[in-house]
């Protein structure tokens, strides 16, 4: 339940808030070994990060005109978050999980400038898939890869 008020936390922009929750649940998976959403966990709390350094840039977009300033420690956090993630799905076999966890870091990687990187990542977790490709998921995955191979934003 713990994800679930994270998410809403998300998309309601209190991304700090959202990261308490997280926190919480990734202690009580600690705690008692229950580990059945910890590869999302780790991704929205990626995410949830991500989203901060994000909105804070966008903030000082509005007051300045000039470019927002990176926040490396917020990207880097963002992306072990989301090495993580892909790390635990690889080890509980869990494909879907792993495809999502590595959609968060190629956009990440994206924004960044690494796009051969990301596509390529990306490209190895999807090619593995050969049905359901018609589901959410797969179809972003489809779409983000192309958005890397054309070099779009």
């Amino acid at each position: 339940m713990l994800l679930r008020l994270a998410e809403a936390y998300g998309k309601a922009g209190q991304g700090e808030e959202g990261l308490k929750a997280l926190d919480e649940a990734l202690a009580i998976v600690d705690k008692t070994g229950e580990r059945w959403h910890e590869a999302e966990l780790y991704r929205l709390k990626g995410e949830l990060t991500w989203q901060k350094f994000q909105a804070s840039s966008s903030k000082f977009q509005v007051t300045s005109l000039q470019p927002p300033i990176p926040n490396p420690h917020a990207e880097t956090e963002a992306e072990v978050c989301f090495l993580k993630a892909i790390e635990v799905a690889r080890r509980q076999q869990a494909k879907s999980l792993e495809l999502r966890a590595m959609m968060s870091l190629a956009r990440l990687w994206q924004q960044q400038g690494r796009r051969n990187e990301a596509h390529q990542v990306l490209s190895e977790v999807y090619n593995w898939f050969t049905e359901g490709l018609d589901t959410k998921d797969l179809q972003e995955a489809k779409a983000l890869l192309d958005e890397l191979s054309e070099g779009g934003p």
